[in-house]
């Protein structure tokens, strides 16, 4: 799954706060910010994980900054372990 998250979600601890949420799921990926001031995650698991996952991020406390999200689901392709914040 990858989403591109707009709205204020630079410099608000977006990335930080979906870094501390993926723990509690079963799924490795990454956050990044874009230059265009999105927020992109990928993240690899079970299409349920994913679907909770993703509510978890709209319901924490950075949810009110999202403006809009833009899910791409495509196949894994493996090699990504734990949650990691990338730049």
């Amino acid at each position: 799954m990858r989403i591109y998250y707009s709205g204020r979600v630079q410099g608000v601890g977006f990335r930080y706060a979906v870094k501390t949420l993926a723990p509690g799921y079963e799924l490795s990926g990454t956050v990044r910010n874009l230059d265009d001031g999105r927020v992109e995650l990928v993240a690899e698991g079970s299409r349920e994980e994913l679907d909770a996952f993703r509510e978890g991020v709209k319901s924490a406390g950075v949810g009110q900054f999202i403006r809009n999200e833009e899910i791409v689901w495509e196949p894994p392709v493996g090699g990504l372990k734990g949650f990691e914040i990338i730049r």
